[in-house]
């Protein structure tokens, strides 16, 4: 068997070959998710600075 032949075979079966594709689509999910809790923070960033101004103003009060 010549080497574009071994390397055929090994190129089908890796093709063939789908145990790690829900593994990429929940990383895929993971890396989505990451991205848009990141931008929810930065767009929110004044709205949660003040929430948090006025848990603290609260907790001091008591």
């Amino acid at each position: 068997m010549g080497i574009f032949a071994m390397a055929r075979n090994v190129a089908t079966r890796v093709w063939k070959d789908q145990r790690g594709q829900g593994t990429t689509e929940y990383a895929i999910l993971v890396g989505v998710l990451v991205v848009l809790a990141i931008v929810a923070i930065i767009a929110f960033r004044g709205k949660v600075a003040e929430l948090w101004q006025a848990v603290s103003d609260g907790i001091n009060s008591l």
